[in-house]
């Protein structure tokens, strides 16, 4: 989640600081402009990192917030992908990771 949080910053910076590597979209149903998407990203990175961190000191409420924020990251993603496809899907793949991660760890309370 922390490296997805990361990520999301990174993609939410590059997007604010208008880079030109983004592909400018005609008719796309979901268009904002580049700030928009930037500050959404941005925003959304900064709080799946803190939940990430949040996580590893082992809070179970950070497991279910932690679900909850890669799907909706996974969804701003998918709304993403005309401008920056490759990066939109790799993140993605990453949250997909990060949901099924956290859904299927279990602990071992009985070796206590």
């Amino acid at each position: 989640m922390i490296f997805g949080g990361i990520m999301a910053i990174l993609e939410g910076i590059s997007a604010l600081a208008k880079d030109n590597v983004f592909i400018a979209t005609t008719n796309y149903t979901f268009q904002f402009n580049l700030t928009s998407w930037g500050w959404i990203h941005l925003i959304l990175g900064i709080v799946i990192a803190v939940a990430g961190f949040a996580l590893l000191t082992g809070a179970l409420w950070a497991r279910a917030v932690g679900v909850v924020l890669a799907g909706v990251v996974m969804i701003a993603n998918f709304l993403w992908v005309p401008y920056y496809p490759l990066w939109a899907l790799t993140l993605i793949a990453v949250n997909g990771f990060v949901i099924w991660a956290l859904c299927t760890s279990h602990r071992d309370t009985s070796a206590r």
